[in-house]
């Protein structure tokens, strides 16, 4: 535990907190990060390692895993402490600055930055009884490694970013790749659902998954086509349930913060209502959000500039003219 006071406290260690790390150093701030997962880069590294993300400027494609090594790099180029498996429980106000609780402590900062993506994440699974028996059986929500999948035969159940990714990803590793979607067209980037309708995989629009069947591991699925409700079964050796996760903002939503749904009200400012706390990336919204990473980068660094100028407010340099940078 460190009680020392912080310039800015940046909670969340995905791609936005990370860059946010960077953009406070750079501007000679002290920062500390939090990360309530045991790794830093959020979604990105627990979800998705090997996705490549193709939304990047300046990149054409990058693996999940690659470009969170490439914002380690670029935010710890200067001093910051860093709290893997740390959840802030509690946001309170002391005099002229914050004190944020953890379950290890406290430690107090002027400013806080919450990056904490859409906070904890819940799969989204169909109503489907007894879906849960096949986890570690055959039924996955994610695709760490796509190596797993060598050689068999998967289906893919979702119609978003995530579920033609991950079917693209596979279509060069596994046997046969299958993706069931429940309506006519993708939500996914044009870009990929061109990719995959010009790939091998088998696309089955209008169609749903009923249920799953198998002895040890599970071999079998059954999907039907919601026009007519007719079944097919289908041999497979792994699912990948790609429905999206069901965003908990856990601790966060009882911090007196103004919220619309689940996410955190901000100005153009990227301020919160409480002074000295801003927010960024998929957790901020205002009119017109859109949620991709690099408009979380651009969010993190408008929020760390205002801190700055919260922090000091007679120097009203632009962002990256502080006086005072100093790398570690």
């Amino acid at each position: 535990m460190s009680n020392r006071v912080v310039d800015v406290t940046v909670i969340g260690g995905g791609p936005v907190g990370l860059y946010g790390v960077y953009t406070a150093g750079f501007q000679g701030l002290s920062v500390r990060l939090f990360e309530s997962l045991p790794q830093l880069g959020g979604q990105l590294t627990a979800l998705y390692p090997e996705k490549y993300i193709y939304d990047i400027a300046g990149i054409e494609a990058i693996k999940a895993k690659d470009l969170i090594e490439s914002l380690k790099g670029q935010a710890f180029q200067y001093d910051a402490e860093v709290y893997l498996g740390e959840q802030v429980l509690d946001l309170v106000a002391v005099g002229g600055h914050y004190v944020l609780k953890t379950g290890s402590g406290e430690y107090p900062t002027k400013t806080v930055v919450i990056s904490g993506g859409l906070g904890a994440f819940t799969p989204r699974t169909p109503d489907i009884v007894g879906l849960e028996e096949w986890e570690g059986r055959g039924l996955h929500y994610m695709v760490q490694d796509p190596l797993r999948f060598k050689d068999k035969r998967v289906l893919v159940v979702g119609g978003g970013d995530s579920a033609v990714d991950w079917a693209l990803s596979l279509a060069d590793v596994a046997s046969e790749v299958i993706l069931v979607h429940r309506r006519g067209s993708f939500r996914a980037a044009a870009d990929s659902v061109f990719r995959l309708e010009e790939s091998l995989v088998s696309i089955k629009y209008y169609h749903e998954l009923s249920r799953l069947e198998g002895e040890k591991h599970l071999s079998r699925a059954v999907i039907y086509d919601n026009r007519t409700q007719e079944e097919t079964v289908v041999s497979v050796d792994e699912v990948v349930m790609a429905l999206g996760f069901v965003p908990n903002l856990g601790p966060i939503a009882n911090w007196d913060l103004t919220l619309e749904g689940k996410s955190l009200v901000v100005n153009s400012e990227m301020r919160t209502n409480l002074p000295g706390v801003f927010a960024a990336g998929d957790v901020a919204v205002y009119p017109g959000k859109v949620k991709l990473i690099t408009v979380g980068f651009g969010e993190v660094a408008t929020a760390v500039h205002n801190a700055y100028h919260y922090l000091h407010p007679e120097d009203r340099k632009p962002v990256g003219h502080s006086s005072n940078r100093q790398r570690a």
